[in-house]
């Protein structure tokens, strides 16, 4: 799927020491972390995460023991002022389009990234594009 991003999630056990041994894994492979949300479920989490390299995070998480998976998200362009995340939001809910989840960082450029998890991935494309709502894509993410 075009304008895609590979979304790693992993379920892991909610004690200390879970989330630096990821971090561990991860930056012994020289994979970077770009983005990412720990939800709490009791006594397990689950770390959604946005990286580099997902293949390799992957590979390495799930080397590690770590019950990981892939998943399609979409990256939005959203502008970091009052009312930028009503503005998408606004264009999915209008279209019919339901955001599952989603979690957001700021660039150096006045812009932020939003990254949402959404029911019908095509639709929420479509009709951000005419829109005039920039996606953003897995490479442009690894060089934020």
């Amino acid at each position: 799927m075009s304008n895609t991003i590979k979304q790693i999630s992993l379920f892991a056990e909610n004690k200390p020491g879970r989330l630096s041994k990821v971090a561990e894994a991860l930056s012994k492979a020289k994979v970077n972390i770009r983005a990412f949300t720990i939800a709490e479920a009791g006594d397990f989490g689950v770390i959604r995460m946005v990286v580099d390299d997902p293949d390799k995070a992957y590979k390495t998480l799930q080397g590690q023991g770590f019950a990981v998976s892939e998943t399609d998200v979409i990256g939005v362009e959203m502008k970091d002022v009052p009312g930028g995340l009503h503005e998408i939001a606004d264009v999915l809910g209008r279209n019919n389009v339901n955001i599952d989840y989603a979690y957001a960082f700021v660039t150096s450029t006045k812009l932020a990234l939003l990254i949402l998890r959404v029911d019908n991935i095509s639709q929420a494309q479509k009709v951000l594009k005419e829109a005039g709502v920039r996606l953003v894509d897995s490479k442009e993410v690894s060089k934020i």
